[in-house]
Protein backbone atom coordinates (compact mmCIF):
# COMPACT_ATOMS: atom_id res chain seq x y z
CA UNK A 1 0.00 0.00 0.00
CA UNK A 2 0.99 3.59 -0.40
CA UNK A 3 -0.49 6.97 0.48
CA UNK A 4 -1.85 8.36 -2.79
CA UNK A 5 -4.52 11.03 -2.23
CA UNK A 6 -5.84 13.84 -0.18
CA UNK A 7 -9.60 13.81 -0.82
CA UNK A 8 -11.19 17.22 -0.36
CA UNK A 9 -14.93 18.00 -0.26
CA UNK A 10 -15.68 20.98 -2.51
CA UNK A 11 -18.75 22.99 -3.43
CA UNK A 12 -16.93 24.13 -6.58
CA UNK A 13 -14.08 21.69 -7.35
CA UNK A 14 -12.68 23.77 -10.19
CA UNK A 15 -12.47 26.98 -8.18
CA UNK A 16 -11.07 25.32 -5.06
CA UNK A 17 -8.74 23.04 -7.01
CA UNK A 18 -7.34 25.91 -9.08
CA UNK A 19 -6.64 27.84 -5.88
CA UNK A 20 -4.63 24.97 -4.45
CA UNK A 21 -2.85 24.32 -7.75
CA UNK A 22 -1.65 27.92 -7.73
CA UNK A 23 -0.78 27.76 -4.04
CA UNK A 24 1.30 24.56 -4.34
CA UNK A 25 2.45 24.59 -7.96
CA UNK A 26 0.89 21.21 -8.70
CA UNK A 27 0.00 19.69 -12.09
CA UNK A 28 -3.57 18.95 -13.27
CA UNK A 29 -4.49 15.33 -13.93
CA UNK A 30 -8.28 15.41 -14.27
CA UNK A 31 -10.43 18.48 -14.80
CA UNK A 32 -14.19 17.88 -14.85
CA UNK A 33 -17.14 19.88 -13.49
CA UNK A 34 -17.41 17.60 -10.43
CA UNK A 35 -13.76 16.65 -9.99
CA UNK A 36 -10.34 18.24 -10.17
CA UNK A 37 -7.27 16.08 -9.51
CA UNK A 38 -3.85 17.66 -9.27
CA UNK A 39 -0.47 16.08 -8.52
CA UNK A 40 2.22 17.15 -6.07
CA UNK A 41 5.46 15.58 -7.27
CA UNK A 42 7.69 14.39 -4.43
CA UNK A 43 10.87 13.11 -6.06
CA UNK A 44 10.19 12.34 -9.71
CA UNK A 45 8.81 8.88 -8.95
CA UNK A 46 6.64 9.38 -5.85
CA UNK A 47 3.67 11.70 -5.67
CA UNK A 48 0.71 12.86 -3.62
CA UNK A 49 -2.51 13.75 -5.43
CA UNK A 50 -5.09 16.25 -4.25
CA UNK A 51 -8.62 15.31 -5.36
CA UNK A 52 -11.34 17.95 -5.09
CA UNK A 53 -14.74 16.27 -5.31
CA UNK A 54 -18.10 18.04 -5.52
CA UNK A 55 -20.43 17.70 -2.54
CA UNK A 56 -24.05 18.94 -2.60
CA UNK A 57 -23.84 21.05 0.56
CA UNK A 58 -21.14 22.59 2.76
CA UNK A 59 -19.47 20.13 5.10
CA UNK A 60 -19.53 21.91 8.46
CA UNK A 61 -17.82 19.12 10.37
CA UNK A 62 -14.80 20.12 12.45
CA UNK A 63 -11.60 20.13 10.41
CA UNK A 64 -9.50 17.23 11.74
CA UNK A 65 -7.02 17.22 8.88
CA UNK A 66 -5.33 20.51 8.04
CA UNK A 67 -2.72 21.54 5.49
CA UNK A 68 0.35 23.55 6.46
CA UNK A 69 2.32 25.32 3.75
CA UNK A 70 5.99 26.22 3.99
CA UNK A 71 6.64 29.92 4.46
CA UNK A 72 10.00 29.99 6.19
CA UNK A 73 11.74 33.34 6.28
CA UNK A 74 9.34 34.48 3.53
CA UNK A 75 6.18 33.68 5.49
CA UNK A 76 4.78 37.19 5.12
CA UNK A 77 5.37 37.17 1.35
CA UNK A 78 3.78 33.74 0.99
CA UNK A 79 0.75 34.89 2.98
CA UNK A 80 0.44 37.96 0.77
CA UNK A 81 0.66 35.86 -2.40
CA UNK A 82 -2.06 33.51 -1.13
CA UNK A 83 -4.26 36.47 -0.30
CA UNK A 84 -3.82 37.56 -3.89
CA UNK A 85 -5.13 34.15 -4.97
CA UNK A 86 -8.27 34.62 -2.86
CA UNK A 87 -7.32 33.37 0.61
CA UNK A 88 -8.46 35.32 3.66
CA UNK A 89 -6.26 35.92 6.68
CA UNK A 90 -7.86 34.66 9.88
CA UNK A 91 -5.47 36.19 12.41
CA UNK A 92 -3.03 39.01 11.71
CA UNK A 93 -1.06 38.15 14.86
CA UNK A 94 0.51 40.29 17.54
CA UNK A 95 1.25 43.84 16.46
CA UNK A 96 -0.07 43.21 12.96
CA UNK A 97 2.60 40.61 12.19
CA UNK A 98 1.24 37.66 10.19
CA UNK A 99 0.81 34.36 12.01
CA UNK A 100 -0.03 32.37 8.92
CA UNK A 101 -3.61 31.36 9.72
CA UNK A 102 -5.68 31.62 6.55
CA UNK A 103 -8.85 30.30 4.93
CA UNK A 104 -9.00 29.08 1.34
CA UNK A 105 -11.60 30.22 -1.20
CA UNK A 106 -14.27 27.97 0.39
CA UNK A 107 -13.47 29.19 3.91
CA UNK A 108 -11.48 26.16 5.08
CA UNK A 109 -8.60 26.95 7.42
CA UNK A 110 -4.96 26.19 6.65
CA UNK A 111 -1.58 27.41 7.86
CA UNK A 112 1.59 28.92 6.49
CA UNK A 113 4.47 27.93 8.72
CA UNK A 114 7.28 30.28 9.57
CA UNK A 115 10.94 29.45 9.97
CA UNK A 116 10.95 25.90 11.36
CA UNK A 117 13.91 23.59 10.90
CA UNK A 118 11.81 20.50 10.32
CA UNK A 119 10.14 22.08 7.26
CA UNK A 120 13.13 23.50 5.39
CA UNK A 121 13.22 20.76 2.72
CA UNK A 122 9.62 19.64 2.44
CA UNK A 123 8.64 21.60 -0.65
CA UNK A 124 5.63 23.94 -0.77
CA UNK A 125 3.41 21.66 1.34
CA UNK A 126 5.19 21.46 4.68
CA UNK A 127 2.88 19.12 6.55
CA UNK A 128 -0.46 17.38 6.76
CA UNK A 129 -1.75 17.52 10.34
CA UNK A 130 -4.17 14.77 11.37
CA UNK A 131 -5.93 14.93 14.74
CA UNK A 132 -5.69 11.82 16.87
CA UNK A 133 -6.98 10.55 20.20
CA UNK A 134 -3.63 8.76 20.69
CA UNK A 135 -0.88 10.15 18.41
CA UNK A 136 1.66 7.46 19.31
CA UNK A 137 -0.76 4.64 18.49
CA UNK A 138 -2.03 6.30 15.32
CA UNK A 139 1.46 7.13 14.06
CA UNK A 140 2.19 3.40 14.16
CA UNK A 141 -1.12 2.65 12.41
CA UNK A 142 -0.49 5.17 9.63
CA UNK A 143 3.12 4.10 9.16
CA UNK A 144 1.88 0.58 8.42
CA UNK A 145 -1.02 1.80 6.28
CA UNK A 146 0.77 4.44 4.22
CA UNK A 147 4.28 3.06 3.89
CA UNK A 148 5.64 6.34 5.27
CA UNK A 149 8.44 6.04 7.80
CA UNK A 150 8.73 7.54 11.31
CA UNK A 151 10.71 10.79 11.29
CA UNK A 152 11.47 11.50 14.96
CA UNK A 153 14.04 14.13 13.96
CA UNK A 154 11.13 16.14 12.55
CA UNK A 155 8.95 15.96 15.65
CA UNK A 156 7.08 13.46 17.78
CA UNK A 157 4.58 11.20 16.01
CA UNK A 158 5.69 12.41 12.58
CA UNK A 159 5.93 10.34 9.39
CA UNK A 160 7.58 11.03 6.05
CA UNK A 161 7.74 9.42 2.61
CA UNK A 162 10.69 6.98 2.44
CA UNK A 163 12.31 9.14 -0.25
CA UNK A 164 12.66 11.88 2.41
CA UNK A 165 10.96 14.27 0.00
CA UNK A 166 7.64 16.01 0.36
CA UNK A 167 5.42 16.93 3.31
CA UNK A 168 5.37 15.52 6.80
CA UNK A 169 2.38 13.62 8.16
CA UNK A 170 1.97 14.77 11.75
CA UNK A 171 -0.35 13.03 14.21
CA UNK A 172 -1.45 15.75 16.62
CA UNK A 173 -3.66 15.59 19.74
CA UNK A 174 -7.31 16.04 18.88
CA UNK A 175 -9.15 19.09 20.18
CA UNK A 176 -12.30 17.01 20.69
CA UNK A 177 -13.31 13.40 20.01
CA UNK A 178 -14.36 12.60 16.48
CA UNK A 179 -18.11 12.94 16.06
CA UNK A 180 -19.50 9.70 14.58
CA UNK A 181 -22.04 11.62 12.49
CA UNK A 182 -19.51 14.07 11.01
CA UNK A 183 -17.45 13.09 7.95
CA UNK A 184 -14.03 14.72 7.76
CA UNK A 185 -14.03 17.46 5.07
CA UNK A 186 -10.53 16.33 4.06
CA UNK A 187 -9.38 12.72 4.25
CA UNK A 188 -6.50 10.48 3.17
CA UNK A 189 -6.63 7.65 0.63
CA UNK A 190 -4.23 4.74 0.27
CA UNK A 191 -3.87 2.51 -2.77
CA UNK A 192 -3.20 -1.21 -2.81
CA UNK A 193 -0.22 -2.58 -4.68
CA UNK A 194 -0.72 -5.39 -7.23
CA UNK A 195 -1.07 -8.70 -5.43
CA UNK A 196 -2.32 -7.26 -2.12
CA UNK A 197 -5.56 -8.85 -0.96
CA UNK A 198 -8.20 -6.27 0.04
CA UNK A 199 -9.84 -8.74 2.43
CA UNK A 200 -6.56 -9.35 4.24
CA UNK A 201 -5.91 -5.60 4.42
CA UNK A 202 -9.42 -4.97 5.81
CA UNK A 203 -8.89 -7.65 8.47
CA UNK A 204 -5.53 -6.15 9.45
CA UNK A 205 -7.08 -2.68 9.72
CA UNK A 206 -9.60 -4.13 12.18
CA UNK A 207 -6.85 -5.90 14.11
CA UNK A 208 -4.94 -2.64 14.45
CA UNK A 209 -7.95 -0.77 15.84
CA UNK A 210 -9.64 0.63 12.75
CA UNK A 211 -12.94 -0.45 11.26
CA UNK A 212 -14.63 -0.72 7.90
CA UNK A 213 -17.59 1.54 7.18
CA UNK A 214 -20.49 0.82 4.87
CA UNK A 215 -21.89 4.25 3.97
CA UNK A 216 -24.94 4.58 1.76
CA UNK A 217 -23.02 6.21 -1.09
CA UNK A 218 -24.00 3.78 -3.83
CA UNK A 219 -21.67 1.33 -5.55
CA UNK A 220 -18.06 2.32 -4.99
CA UNK A 221 -14.84 0.89 -6.47
CA UNK A 222 -13.05 1.47 -3.16
CA UNK A 223 -13.63 0.61 0.49
CA UNK A 224 -14.15 3.13 3.27
CA UNK A 225 -12.58 2.71 6.70
CA UNK A 226 -11.83 4.66 9.87
CA UNK A 227 -8.54 4.76 11.73
CA UNK A 228 -8.50 4.05 15.50
CA UNK A 229 -9.44 7.70 16.19
CA UNK A 230 -12.40 7.63 13.80
CA UNK A 231 -10.80 9.48 10.88
CA UNK A 232 -12.15 8.27 7.55
CA UNK A 233 -9.89 7.01 4.80
CA UNK A 234 -10.39 5.04 1.60
CA UNK A 235 -8.51 1.97 0.41
CA UNK A 236 -8.36 2.18 -3.39
CA UNK A 237 -8.01 -0.94 -5.54
CA UNK A 238 -4.64 -1.90 -6.99
CA UNK A 239 -4.01 -0.59 -10.51
CA UNK A 240 -4.78 -3.03 -13.27
CA UNK A 241 -1.77 -5.05 -14.39
CA UNK A 242 -1.16 -4.90 -18.13
CA UNK A 243 -1.37 -8.33 -19.81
Amino acid sequence: MFLENLGVDALDPLRLGRFWEAALGTTSLTVEPDLLETRLDLDGTAYLDLCFVRVPAPNQAPLRLQLALRGGTEQADVVERLRGLGAEELDSGHGGQPRGELADVEGRAFRVRGEQEECVDTGPLAAVLLESADPERDAEFWAWLSGWAPAPDRGAHTLRHPSLHGPLLELVPERAPKRPDAKNPIHLDVRLEPGEDPEEIAAEIERRGGREMHPDWGELPWRVHQDPSGNEFCVLPAPAVAP
